[in-house]
């Protein structure tokens, strides 16, 4: 499971996600990648569950970048207690997503392989994505 060796702050506010990505929204590594088109936060459980699916289905051939990791910590209360008694604990950890971030870059395999593994992990993440590739600019997936 990814997440930080060491915070500064155990605790963080929710914050918002208004307006697109301005880093991290452009292929930089692989030849081919998977785009957010909406904002959300992706929990490490379900960055995993991609990765997964990612390399199974290329038979761990190529070379797979993560590029979103979950630094956001989200705290959650006990079940059945009563307002007040301040803020909960931290329970797991998030990143955060803006549309136009690319979350997985992908290279050495064929267009083909790339887009099928590109769709098997969108159906584990919360949030609608698009296929994107530098041999033909943008395609959905």
């Amino acid at each position: 499971m990814l997440m930080p060796k060491k915070v500064k702050w155990r605790k963080q506010q929710r914050g918002r996600m208004k307006g697109p990505a301005t880093r991290g929204a452009t292929l930089s590594f692989g030849s081919y990648g998977l785009k957010a088109l909406e904002p959300k936060w992706i929990n490490s459980r379900q960055i995993e569950a991609a990765r997964v699916a990612i390399t199974r289905h290329v038979k761990r051939g190529g070379k797979l970048w993560i590029r979103i990791f979950p630094d956001k910590p989200v705290t959650q209360k006990p079940a059945e207690t009563r307002m007040g008694k301040g803020k909960g604990s931290p329970e797991f950890w998030v990143a955060v997503v803006k549309p136009g971030r690319i979350l997985f870059e992908l290279e050495g395999v064929p267009p083909d392989v790339a887009k099928d593994a590109m769709r098997l992990a969108s159906y584990k993440l919360p949030l609608k994505t698009k296929f994107v590739s530098v041999v033909e600019g943008e395609t959905d997936a």
